[in-house]
């Protein structure tokens, strides 16, 4: 997750400053900072959580959520009227914001879904709060002995990690829909709706730029 975190913050300081310069800075110091918290709480494995922390972890989240929705808005005016000579900056712009976009919304889920990451791994299933995502291996009851042993939640107290909720962000990012993980709760439909509309724009308008490039 502190990996996930920086490379989305460092993602976010390559873009081209679509704020104002103190802004944008601003945005990438305060993300390098709430990251000291957490390593210095968990430095190795995540045992131990205290409400400032996890408030911390949940602010973070939303920082680069907010700040990178409104990279989104910048893009898509840059994209719909850009300045001739600036394509290939617009092009990497926009896998660079698309990127960032998919870690956040990863992060987002593991800090919501089922309590948070803390509840999930230290409590029995029946003791966490409701499920926002749910996962295949939820659903693997019916299935195969040895499947259902090797991976069901129930059977083998599976719990999502970190790169599951990446995995589900990044094909939902890619697909525009819900492919490995469906939402439950309606803030999880939320994120999944805002990050597949968001997807879907920046890559019609890629590829309408592109085009232009190449006429």
């Amino acid at each position: 997750m502190v990996i996930a975190v920086l490379v989305a913050t460092a993602l976010y300081a390559a873009l081209p400053n679509m704020l104002h310069p103190v802004a944008h800075w601003a945005i990438v110091v305060a993300c390098l900072c709430l990251v000291i918290p957490t390593i210095v709480i968990n430095p190795v494995r995540f045992t131990n959580e205290t409400t400032a922390a996890r408030a911390l972890s949940i602010a973070q989240a939303l920082i680069l959520f907010v700040a990178n929705q409104v990279s989104v808005v910048m893009l898509v005016i840059a994209l719909v009227h850009p300045d001739p000579a600036s394509g290939p900056r617009l092009l990497l712009s926009a896998a660079q914001v698309w990127l960032t976009n998919v870690i956040v919304i990863a992060l987002l889920l593991w800090e919501m879904d089922r309590g948070g990451p803390f509840r999930r791994w230290t409590n029995p299933r029946s003791a966490v709060p409701a499920a926002d995502l749910r996962f295949s291996q939820d659903e693997d009851r019916d299935t195969d002995a040895e499947v259902r042993k090797a991976s069901a939640f129930s059977s083998a107290d599976w719990r999502p990690q970190f790169f599951d909720y990446l995995y589900s962000s990044l094909s939902n990012s890619m697909a525009f829909s819900a492919s490995d993980s469906m939402p439950l709760s309606l803030r999880a439909k939320a994120l999944f709706g805002l990050e597949a509309l968001s997807g879907f724009v920046i890559l019609a308008l890629v590829i309408a730029r592109a085009v232009s490039l190449l006429g």
